[in-house]
């Protein structure tokens, strides 16, 4: 019976059914054909009780400052302010990719919807500076997998949440691996552009400078209000989302003016799409963990694993190459959804610190929008940038490579993740 209900899950995500559908689908045909039909009556109460979590909370709040941001000129003036800093040395264009990335990744915290906003803002500009677009774009895609690493983080929220590890703590790990990582693409960038001879932006004035600094300041008071606020317990992790869209509606209506009245109810709304899309992901992917554990799948992959060996490193090893595998078939949030309760107990016997591995977990499956046939990152850049997804593919490759080296060296380098948090006390 249980090999029907694989077969059927497979069977939808071939077919392009929407994932939060096909963990919907497969739950209810488990029921089915295992005459649980009893179970069913709980389904509502488990579906409501998938959203019964404050620290969720931040997630609409989240969404809502990236809408005021785009809308209020934060974006475009973080984007110039880099690209005046370092846009005259060679590949300039291309570090500023990768650092306006960085910037906005301490704000947005979602790989796809950066992906989506940078890739409208620098694929044009970059290949009218006379890189090709398929680099432009292969670049824009994969220097976004830092949006869900540099806190706040929208998967660090999902992740603490389901494993009941502190949120603060989760932003405070993320901060050095999403340094190494922007560095690690800095270093590419340097080489390809020597080896390509990269083009060269106009260099700015000092006073250029200056001034678009002075521009970008109140843009800047985003992440370091949030930053600041969880570290001196001023408000939590969540509440910090609220903070910031507060912060993001009077810098984007009174600073810089951009923002206006008449543009609220299209941010208000497309905040309430993205959220009605990852919140009915979350209960979706609840009942189906609901129907895992029921089977004791978690308690026999532990037996497994156990049984391969009881090495805390060999037990990281097949982690990663099995979240590598799962990141090229299913969305980062689902999979960090239906794996969490499964790994958790797992992490407990091998004594691996939970936030250490929430930091891996998370950036594993967010390598997972670089990889096909399934990663969702390709296909929003692809669409967007108007290229091939096949040639994005192959240009993504050298990137994707990166991103997995760095991530085994997170992975059992552990004081890349737990220093911050530890000198803070967490």
């Amino acid at each position: 019976m249980m090999f029907l209900v694989v077969l059927a899950f497979f069977l939808f995500l071939i077919m392009g059914i929407p994932i939060s559908l096909v963990l919907g689908m497969t739950t209810i045909m488990y029921f089915l054909v295992t005459g649980n039909t009893m179970l069913l009556e709980s389904a509502p109460q488990r579906l409501y009780s998938a959203m019964e979590n404050f620290g969720l909370l931040a997630i609409p709040l989240f969404m809502l400052t990236g809408e005021l941001m785009n809308s209020g000129g934060i974006t475009s003036r973080l984007v110039h302010f880099v690209k005046k800093l370092v846009g005259h040395v060679q590949g300039g264009l291309a570090y500023v990719t990768v650092l306006a990335n960085m910037f906005l990744a301490s704000i947005l915290g979602s790989a796809n919807a950066q992906a989506a906003m940078m890739s409208k803002v620098m694929v044009p500009e970059m290949e009218k500076e006379g890189y090709s677009r398929e680099f432009s774009a292969a670049l824009t895609l994969a220097s976004s997998i830092v949006a869900p690493i540099i806190p706040p983080s929208m998967i660090f929220i999902i992740y603490g949440t389901l494993s009941g590890t502190s949120i603060g703590a989760l932003f405070m790990a993320g901060i050095i691996p999403g340094i190494m990582y922007g560095a690690g693409f800095v270093a590419l960038i340097a080489y390809l552009g020597y080896k390509h001879n990269f083009p060269r932006s106009e260099k700015a004035s000092l006073d250029q400078i200056w001034k678009s600094f002075i521009k970008v300041l109140p843009a800047l008071l985003v992440p370091v209000i949030i930053t600041v606020g969880i570290l001196s317990g001023a408000f939590t992790a969540t509440e910090s989302a609220a903070v910031a869209s507060v912060i993001a509606f009077i810098v984007g209506m009174f600073f810089y003016k951009e923002l206006e009245w008449k543009t609220i109810p299209a941010i208000l709304i497309n905040t309430v799409i993205g959220t009605a899309t990852v919140t009915f992901l979350i209960a979706m992917a609840n009942l189906f963990g609901w129907m895992i554990a029921f089977e004791q799948i978690p308690q026999s992959i532990a037996n497994w694993m156990l049984s391969i060996s009881d090495n805390p490193f060999v037990f990281l090893l097949l982690v990663n190459i099995f979240l590598l595998l799962i990141g090229t078939i299913l969305d980062g949030i689902a999979a960090l959804i239906i794996l969490v309760p499964v790994l958790m107990p797992l992490v407990t016997s091998f004594q691996i610190d939970p936030i250490h591995f929430g930091v891996i977990i998370c950036i594993n499956l967010t390598i997972g929008l670089l990889t096909p046939p399934v990663g969702t990152g390709l296909f929003i850049v692809s669409s967007i940038a108007e290229v091939k997804f096949e040639r994005l593919v192959k240009s993504v490759m050298p990137m994707l490579l990166l991103g997995i080296v760095m991530l085994f060296i997170i992975t059992y380098w552990e004081q890349t993740t737990l220093l911050i948090p530890r000198l803070l006390g967490f």
